[in-house]
């Protein structure tokens, strides 16, 4: 069954991990992040990966009512956002295909696949809600 991609604008992989390569010596390390590199650099040339780039750990977080500043996030770094590609792609299990080739998966790495929605969810429940007190 394919879900086809007409209320999304396209996909993101979100990579999560950010301590894979514990474990592998530097030869390894650099042998896989060249392998990421090759994969990245294919999926860019054939109009697949639009944009994509690793994230800092390094950061701030903004929450609650008073807007409070922490430094962070402090996710455990086997959870933590390492980076992420933004996919021009027309399914899901497209999107799905290309984040199984991901060369960091056999040494921990994850990878999340979302939808990238067209509009805010919010907005529509409120189009709903709109629609629905005009016809009473």
């Amino acid at each position: 069954m394919s879900t086809e991609n007409t209320s999304q604008s396209g996909y993101m992989l979100l990579f999560v991990g950010m301590d894979w390569q514990k474990g592998l010596s530097p030869e390894q390390t650099q042998k896989v992040s060249e392998e990421w590199m090759a994969w990245s650099k294919r999926l860019t040339e054939e109009g697949k990966a639009v944009a994509g780039h690793p994230l800092s750990v390094e950061g701030k977080s903004v929450s609650g009512k008073n807007r409070t500043v922490t430094d962070g996030p402090f996710a455990e770094t086997k959870e933590a956002i390492g980076g992420y590609f933004m996919l021009d792609v027309g399914t899901i299990e497209e999107a799905v295909a290309i984040a199984q080739q991901c060369p960091g998966l056999p040494y921990g790495a994850k990878v999340e696949v979302r939808p990238v929605l067209s509009n805010c969810p919010l907005e529509r429940a409120n189009k709903i809600e709109e629609a629905f007190a005009v016809a009473q």
